[in-house]
């Protein structure tokens, strides 16, 4: 087999592996282990996105997971507080929209049960049953938090981006920890620490393959999220391939000499800050009508720590090492849920299992640079025959002509 076209194989067996998975895996943990799957590709987009920041432009950023709270949140209170009505409430804030109004419904408070507040049931308790209230579409808040996320990118990329090294990634830090701070305090909108909930990725149920699925079930929403991976991993292979990638390298490599080989730094440093925000925040909003509600605690400083460990013992340059990583290490985490007894001693791996991990961060670290799995992709890439390449000229090489003796 033509080592070449290794990677391509392998690809194409892991896509058909993925798509076969569900329905030939049958086990009592059935749902455990779709849940980790669906989690694992969330975790594949979000590293392979920060892959494209910080090892292919050299923007390491800690504001990552703060883009995905962004989408996240855009698509919670869009659900939330938006609604589609044929009739005025004369109650709530509305505006005409087409042939009906578009309700603008109060904040929720902590003490709310409902997604439709007191203004709008008061609507509804004159109107009666003749009156059909129309929440918005899922696909529609989703898109919305994509955009919000390009949107903060672009805000926070313009600020951030003249800084460099350590002080970028302080302000992403210090971005992430004032968003969560905002959506902590402001406990009338976004119920603080209590998290806001949101609608099911289908509210009502879809039918795939002949069957009807309904809301709680793992095959749609692992599709979904599989599906979007994939086209997270197409876009920034071919921005990887491209003029675009070749670019944002030299950013990395150096930018002032592309700058005065003619590259427009600003503008693809931004240009790479937008797209990689917009795929976090799709992400984010995916993940968020999947799990079903989002709140504060999805953005502490351990969360983006998790996404620079998975690119790092993946392969921080290289997407498709850093996705198929994130996956991974999203099982081994779990997997190191299990406690273990060592002789008398009892192992708590609930303690121990995070230790463990950042242990082979450090080994990886020191032993193996650029990541675990990108020697591998290397070697079938033909990384290798350069060296022998070189090798077999020295050894044809005359012993009399110079630089003969060195190799051995």
């Amino acid at each position: 087999m033509n080592k070449t076209h290794a990677p391509n194989i392998a690809g194409v067996v892991l896509i058909a592996f993925f798509m076969a998975f569900p329905f030939v895996y049958t086990a009592d943990d059935y749902p455990y282990i779709m849940h980790i799957l669906i989690t694992g590709f969330f975790y594949a987009i979000l590293t392979a996105s920060w892959t494209m920041l910080a090892g292919y432009a050299g923007q390491f950023s800690f504001g990552h997971m703060g883009f995905m709270a962004v989408g996240a949140y855009t698509t919670a209170l869009f659900s939330h507080y938006i609604y589609l009505t044929p009739e005025p409430t004369n109650f709530c804030t509305e505006f005409a929209f087409g042939d009906g109004y578009l309700i603008v419904l109060d904040p929720i408070g902590v003490t709310s049960s409902t997604l439709k507040q007191d203004c709008l049931r008061q609507a509804m308790e004159v109107w009666g049953d003749g009156v059909a209230v129309t929440p918005m579409p899922v696909w529609l808040g989703i898109t919305l938090g994509t955009l919000m996320g390009g949107i903060f990118g672009f805000l926070i990329g313009t600020l951030v981006l003249p800084l460099r090294a350590a002080y970028l990634a302080l302000f992403t830090l210090g971005f992430s920890e004032i968003l969560r701070a905002a959506i902590s305090a402001e406990i009338a909108v976004t119920r603080g620490q209590a998290g806001i909930e949101l609608p099911a990725l289908f509210q009502d149920g879809v039918t795939l393959f002949g069957k009807h699925f309904d809301k709680t079930d793992k095959l749609p929403p692992y599709f979904i999220m599989f599906f979007l991976l994939l086209f997270c991993l197409g876009l920034l292979g071919l921005l990887a391939k491209s003029k675009f990638g070749l670019f944002v390298r030299a950013l990395r490599e150096d930018q002032d000499a592309a700058a005065a080989l003619g590259v427009n730094t600003t503008r693809y440093k931004v240009m790479v800050f937008v797209i990689t925000s917009m795929i976090a925040a799709g992400a984010g909003a995916t993940m968020a009508h999947y799990v079903g509600i989002i709140s504060p605690n999805n953005l502490v400083i351990l969360q983006m720590s998790l996404i620079v460990a998975m690119a790092v013992i993946g392969g921080v340059e290289n997407i498709v090492a850093a996705a198929v990583g994130a996956i991974l290490l999203e099982f081994l985490l779990e997997m190191l849920r299990n406690s273990f007894q060592i002789g008398p001693v009892e192992i708590d791996m609930t303690v121990w299992r995070l230790v463990f991990f950042g242990v082979l961060l450090m080994l990886t670290l020191r032993f193996s640079p650029k990541g675990l799995l990108v020697p591998t992709i290397d070697y079938f890439l033909r990384g290798h025959i350069g060296k022998e390449t070189v090798a077999k000229r020295g050894q044809n090489k005359p012993d009399d002509e110079p630089g003969s003796e060195a190799v051995n």
